[in-house]
């Protein structure tokens, strides 16, 4: 695939600049919704009814990607390690627990549906990890047909904006407190985009929590995806006993394509913070910049909503990832109340 210059970017850049000054302008009108959720909602309205065209896709895929993981750096810099580290360890027990309600679920309840080992796999570890993430280190192991990853991907797609638009209308309804709402975003809301804007758009404390905790989720990519890497190796062994074929070649799996770079930086900042390198006078307006990065990002992810991916996924995808999200958000808050969180 041909890399695309960067002044191609400029005009989806622009545009989504332009979109999440509105948005942040309204965020503060209505602090309840929060700019990143008006900014996914404008952006997948132009996207809709102006219809801008492949001169903005460039841009707004980039602003969606690359300004979404640097919004994550920089909010960083507001963090401790200490920070990092306690709050990690404290929502370890919620976020194994969904995990494994993710990963049984998806198993068993896209077995009684009838869908394919790898549509059901993807869907899994899509909703218990860390969405579209997961899913391409998942395929890179796997090798699924392009067709079971388009319909992950919709799947995935599909609940990630549900849940920017529910989650905090929920946690506000359920008095969630803002430890409360952070930890349940951070382990029942799949994409890591989609767990920045909701919990932003509830509070900003409830925001610097669930960033910590969803990257920490994010780490589980690498055990789940070695552990599948080693049972289909295990599984291609018996299969070339039986038939008297070559079992010697490997499954595919790299470091890179399962450790996300943005986070390595992440935690680069937050050491740097916690070293006092950064002075704390800089830290709301480091705050300010990562927020608006994280609006301009969502709404490119806006900008490159189309209704075809949505339809692509079809009824019984949909029927898994409509059931496993709401499992893991009902096992999420049981598990805060089990353990004195909620």
């Amino acid at each position: 695939m041909a890399r695309v210059g960067f002044a191609k970017r400029i005009p989806g850049l622009v545009l989504c600049i332009a979109v999440a000054l509105v948005a942040t302008g309204l965020g503060r009108l209505v602090p309840v919704i929060g700019a990143p959720v008006f900014g996914i909602l404008i952006g997948a309205l132009v996207a809709s009814f102006l219809r801008p065209g492949a001169r903005t896709d460039a841009g707004a895929g980039w602003a969606g990607k690359y300004v979404l993981q640097a919004s994550v750096v920089v909010l960083g810099s507001g963090l401790s390690l200490a920070q990092v580290l306690n709050t990690g360890w404290h929502s370890l027990p919620i976020m194994l627990g969904t995990l494994t309600v993710a990963l049984g679920g998806g198993w068993l309840i896209g077995r009684a549906l009838g869908l394919p080992v790898d549509v059901r796999t993807l869907i899994a570890v899509g909703t218990g990890i860390c969405g579209a993430s997961a899913i391409a280190a998942t395929q890179s192991v796997i090798r699924a047909k392009a067709n079971d990853v388009a319909y992950a991907i919709g799947t995935i797609f599909t609940f990630n904006v549900v849940a920017v638009l529910a989650f905090p209308f929920i946690g506000h309804a359920l008095g969630l407190s803002d430890h409360a709402f952070g930890l349940w975003a951070g382990t029942a809301i799949n994409d890591t985009s989609s767990v920045v804007a909701a919990a932003f758009s509830f509070s900003p404390a409830a925001g610097d929590y669930g960033i910590i905790v969803k990257l920490t989720r994010t780490l589980m990519i690498i055990p789940i995806t070695i552990a599948i890497a080693v049972y289909r190796r295990r599984q291609a062994a018996r299969a070339a006993a039986v038939s008297g074929a070559d079992a010697s070649a490997p499954v595919p799996w790299s470091w890179k394509s399962v450790v996300p770079q943005f986070l390595i930086w992440f935690v680069v900042v937050v050491i740097v913070n916690s070293l006092g390198l950064i002075p704390a006078a800089w830290h709301p307006a480091l705050s300010t910049l990562g927020t608006f990065m994280i609006t301009a990002a969502l709404t490119g992810i806006g900008l490159g909503t189309r209704l075809r991916i949505l339809k692509q996924a079809g009824i019984r995808p949909l029927a898994l990832g409509a059931l496993l999200w709401v499992l893991v958000a009902l096992a999420s808050l049981g598990l805060q109340l089990v353990t004195g969180n909620l």
